[in-house]
Order: C-alpha cells, then structure tokens, then sequence
C-alpha cells in the first residue's frame, strides 16, 4: 500500500475565489480504450452542454489508455478543432492509471471524470462540481442508488451494483451509496495528497479512493442521476468484481493494520474562519465516548467469560487477575486503533506498558470489591460475584477512559504543526496551490491552451504525476450575472 503522500494536513475548504479568465476551473476527463465510434459524438456533446450551462472556464481531457484503433487519430482531430479538448496518450491500460495520471498533471482546482458513453444525464455535472467550487464537500459522486434518481438497466446489472455496495457496507463500512457510477470529482488539493494513497490502477480505482477519504473524514457529496445502461459496455464484469473483491481485502487489510496515514487528509477544525481562531477545542470526544463504551462493552463480556473459565480451576482472585490482565491487553489494542485513531507500530509497546498500569487501577478496584464482599459473607454465590465485579468494572472503565484520552493517547496534534498541502490566502482573490514551475514550457504551458497550436502529447503512465512543479498562482472567471452578458468564448 503507497505511503508516499506529501506530510500535513489540508488546509480549511475554501470558496473557490472568481476572477480573471484563465486557469480552467473544471477539467472533466474522459478515460477510453478503443472507442473510436463514441468519443467523437460524446466529447461533442458534452462540450456543447458545458458550453451552455457552465458558467466557468473548462477542459475536457480525453484520456486514451493504449487504445489500438483509430481513437488516438480521432481524440487528436477534436484537439486540434475544440479550443477547450485536449488529448492525452496512455501507453497502458487501466482506467485508475489514466485518472491518476491526468488529474496529477492538471492544473485545474476542480476535477472530474466520466464514462464515454455518457450514461448519466450531463444535467447533473454542475451540482457534482458546485459543493467542491463553493468549498463545501470535497469530493462528489453520482448515485444511481438514490431514492430519487431514475436508472434503466437490466437486471443482472442492478443486483451486482447493489450486491457490490452491499459487500463495501459490510466489510470497509462505507457510508457512501454507489462507488462504480462513473460520474464522480474531486478538488485537485485533495486529490494532490489523496491520490498517492490509492493503490489500483483498473476498476477498483474510485472506490479504493472513497474509502480511504470517508475514513479520513473527508466530506463526500451524493448527487441523485438519471442512468441509461450502455448494452454496448465493453466491461468484464466476472474480470472486474474478482479484481474489486480483491481491492476491497487489500485495503480491509491495510486500514485494519493501520498501515496508511491518512491523519494527513484531516481538516482543521471548522471551515468558518471563526472556527479556527478557537483554542481548546475537545476534538472527538464524543465519538470517543461512543467507540470507548463499544470496546469496553465487548472487553467486559470477554472479561466476564474469562473470569467464568478461570474459576473453574483456581480461585477468585486468581481467576479475576488472569482475566482482567488478558483483556486489558486486548482492550488497549481495540481502543488505541478504534476509539483514539492511533495507526502503525510506532509506540505500541509504549500504549501497552501504559495500559498495564491502568490495568493495575482496574485490578485494584476490582480485587478490593471482591475482598470486601468476602469479608461481608464466607460463601458468596457466583452471581453475586458476578454483580459486584460488574460495578466495579463500571467504576473501572470510567477512570479508565479518562486514563487514556488524558494520559496514554493523548491528543498531540497541535503541538508541531504540519505545513499544509496546500493553502489559500482569503486576502486574495487568487487560488494558491503548491510550488511547481510556471506553465510556460513543456507539454502543459499555455501554448498547450491558449493558442492556436495543438497537439498530442504521448505519455508513459506516472510520467506526468511524477513532474516537479514551481509556483504558480490561478484566477478563476467571475460568473456572468446577466444572461445577457457576452461570453467570451464566443468570441473564439
């Protein structure tokens, strides 16, 4: 599983700020293999749809995965004729490959995929991408799943998509509704720390992706879509669910081991810019409560059902010491992944240390309960012990959260902070991204869009992700706030 994303949290969601015409705002990108039919007609009309209902600069990016048809000839003909198309050359296959690949090299702060045959009605890409403009969410997709959505599909299609988001359900816990309706965005600081993460480079590639940001908190936007099913679909279905259920144990495996740092996804306490001028904010603390009496409920029922084994052949406080010394270890396990987010090796056995001596406190309390109840009477019966040590746990546990929030796991991440991914300055109408060089060379530069030589550029996968990158600063356009307003891109 990839680690390698850059160190910090993200920075607090902004409004993506209006200014000069520019930088595109959006940059929809179309990943295809042998289409050579579709792709003329598909990127016609969705650039007459954007055309007419987008209010902002946009791009549409053609993402050609090694296809060895005539779509490399006809995405380099739309090129050279749509000023707003552009094309991009793939040498290998996988459609997460392709994503990865362009959305690392764009330099638009909003982008976006779909599915060449437009199977969504192009009528719900505007309220994909306004949560992500306006800084609301960070993420977006379509649902096909939505009570209020239409889709027409067969039915073998229908139960493996609900089958599939069932088995996300119950195995990584995902909240989100439909992970393969190929309609999705993301703002491009996000995906700059994100995409490192995600491992797959086919199908499973957008899925891996929302998991791993709804478990790093971020806020993913459901958009309800009209879906007509394409009966010419090249997909491998069998192929493609083996390769997901294969994707879904992998990142089951790496997120139960704690092995991806997705702390550096987090964002900042609050977006309002009030929010963060607060100091001493309890962070988590109620869904800690909630995972600590999860974890402590399970521990003492273990704990119960140990103390019940052990009394069989030893005595009470023997049977009471061995029980509670092997779930306290089990306990602190549970609570330092569970309850206080603590991911990785890196001071376990400090954590573990530190719980045998709350595990001392709890020994204690308990061990002092049963001695006085066999102090009170000679021959107490075993629900009664089972009573008092009940009591003496819930006594227990209460001293013991505090314990741990306060003491073993506390909250340390205010103490160096980070430098952020990116950041935005509210002072100024500008959209500040990381250092990367000026766009005046090379295969992105303004000749690429802004006049009247066009190419295609021919690109080995990871390439363009992996080119280093200055300082650069981007305006996006203001809306038009008649209709009657010109558009400048008329013009052209």
């Amino acid at each position: 599983m990839r680690t390698d994303s850059s160190p910090g949290n993200l920075p607090a969601r902004e409004h993506l700020p209006a200014g000069s015409a520019g930088t595109p705002v959006l940059d929809v990108v179309i990943p295809v293999y042998n289409e050579e039919k579709d792709l003329q007609p598909c990127v016609m009309r969705l650039h007459e749809h954007l055309r007419r209902t987008f209010p902002y600069e946009f791009r549409i990016t053609i993402a050609d995965n090694a296809s060895t048809d005539a779509t490399p000839r006809v995405a380099a003909r739309l090129d050279q004729e749509i000023p707003e198309v552009r094309s991009f050359r793939l040498e290998e296959k996988g459609r997460g490959r392709a994503l990865r690949t362009v959305w690392s090299a764009s330099d638009a702060p909003v982008l976006a995929y779909m599915d060449v045959d437009l199977s969504t009605d192009l009528n719900a890409l505007l309220p994909l991408v306004a949560p992500l403009i306006s800084g609301h969410s960070d993420l977006a997709i379509g649902s096909r799943l939505s009570r209020s959505s239409r889709v027409v599909r067969g039915a073998k299609r229908e139960f493996i998509s609900r089958t599939y988001n069932l088995i996300l359900r119950g195995s990584l816990q995902a909240r989100f509704s439909d992970a393969q309706c190929g309609f999705k965005a993301i703002r491009r600081d996000v995906a700059q720390v994100l995409l490192p993460l995600v491992e797959d480079t086919g199908w499973f590639f957008d899925t891996e992706m929302l998991v791993l940001a709804e478990r790093a908190g971020l806020r993913i936007h459901e958009v309800p879509v009209d879906w007509v099913d394409d009966p010419d679909s090249t997909v491998h279905i069998v192929r493609t669910a083996t390769d997901d259920l294969k994707g879904v144990w992998r990142v089951g495996r790496a997120l139960a081991t704690g092995s991806l740092p997705l702390d550096r996804l987090a964002r900042p306490f609050g977006d309002d810019p009030r929010d963060r001028e607060l100091t001493d904010v309890p962070k988590g603390l109620a869904r800690q409560l909630v995972g600590f009496c999860v974890v402590g409920a399970l521990s003492t029922l273990f704990y119960l059902l140990l103390y019940s084994g052990f009394r069989t052949f030893s005595g009470s406080q023997v049977a009471n010491a061995l029980a509670l010394l092997v779930s306290a270890v089990a306990n602190t396990a549970a609570n330092r992944r569970l309850t206080f987010g603590v991911r990785g090796r890196g001071g376990a056995v400090r954590h573990q240390a530190q719980g045998l001596v709350v595990f001392g406190v709890g020994l204690v309390l308990t061990s002092g309960s049963l001695a006085a109840l066999n102090a009170a009477t000679t021959d107490p019966g075993h629900s009664t012990e089972l009573a008092v040590l009940i009591a003496a746990n819930l006594a227990a546990t209460v001293l013991r959260f505090l314990l741990f929030r306060a003491w073993v796991f506390p909250d340390r991440r205010d103490e160096t902070p980070s430098p952020v991914v990116a950041g935005h300055n509210p002072a100024s109408p500008t959209y500040s991204t990381a250092a990367r060089p000026p766009y005046d060379t090379g295969p992105f530069g303004p000749d690429r869009f802004g006049a009247d030589h066009f190419r295609t550029d021919q690109f080995r996968a990871g390439e363009a992700a992996d080119l280093t990158r200055g300082d650069a600063t981007m305006q996006l356009q203001a809306v038009r706030p008649y209709d009657d307003e010109p558009n400048p891109r008329d013009a052209r």
